[in-house]
């Protein structure tokens, strides 16, 4: 592939120009499997190329931690070639078996991923998730909120369930670009008692594209409204999408 604007040959397709300085994709759609990352290039609507990393997981956790690192240092080496505006991703199960028994799965070797990248990082959902990033792109994109998560959070009511699960839970919905506030609702002890620790959950999207934080301890319930950049519910569903899956990532919520 050569560089769309100076013609200079580039070493992979949708590399950047060191040449001219452009960038040749403005986006990445990376799927994880544990024993390799397949990531396909796109330049708004088009298909520009493909690249597939492998990787041995390691059976042992301390070897595994650092093919873990490896791996995921690799598959960002592949993303900051590119420089794109957006990157997506999703984290496919193993059913072969192949990889089975070992520490780490695909989940976590996109979580590592992410940490060393500081682009824009969607999750994505679907069979074919190249095919679902193109159908997101064709509708208009949403606005990027700039406000440090601490700041999105606001209310009167400031107490949250769960101790430090649930203040994970609200950070790391606090953190996505397209939330602009978080309402903490007040505490409903009055359910059934349970063991089960904290589980969160995104409520589907009214009409406005807002959506729901519950959060259950035990028999205590708090439901917190989140305000989104949605336009409706159509986009409202695609923050929604990001923020449970980042949820099951962090194991906040069952797979």
């Amino acid at each position: 592939m050569n560089c769309r604007r100076c013609e200079s040959p580039l070493q992979k397709p949708g590399d950047y120009c060191l040449t001219c300085n452009t960038a040749n994709c403005d986006a990445v759609v990376v799927e994880f499997r544990r024993d390799r990352a397949t990531l396909t290039m796109l330049d708004e609507d088009e298909i520009v190329g493909e690249t597939i990393v492998t990787t041995l997981p390691e059976p042992d956790e301390e070897r595994g931690n650092v093919e873990l690192r490896n791996f995921a240092g690799r598959v960002a080496d592949e993303i900051q070639r590119k420089r794109p505006e957006t990157v997506y991703a999703a984290a496919r199960r193993d059913e072969s078996g192949g990889t089975q028994g070992t520490p780490y799965d695909a989940r976590d070797a996109l979580r590592e991923t992410k940490a060393q990248v500081h682009y824009e990082f969607y999750r994505v959902t679907g069979d074919d998730i190249v095919q679902s990033v193109l159908d997101r792109r064709g509708e208009r994109s949403l606005e990027v909120v700039e406000t440090p998560p601490r700041e999105k959070i606001g209310g009167t009511h400031s107490t949250l369930i769960g101790g430090r699960k649930g203040r994970k839970a609200i950070a790391l919905v606090a953190d996505h670009p397209h939330v602009k506030k978080i309402i903490p609702g007040p505490i409903d002890a009055g359910g059934t008692g349970s063991r089960t620790s904290l589980r969160a959950k995104v409520t589907r999207a009214d009409d406005n594209g807002n959506v729901r934080l519950l959060l259950r301890d035990g028999s205590s319930v708090q439901e917190n409204r989140i305000v989104t950049t949605a336009m409706d519910r159509e986009t409202g569903e695609w923050v929604r999408d990001d923020l449970n899956e980042a949820l099951r990532e962090a194991e906040l919520q069952e797979s």
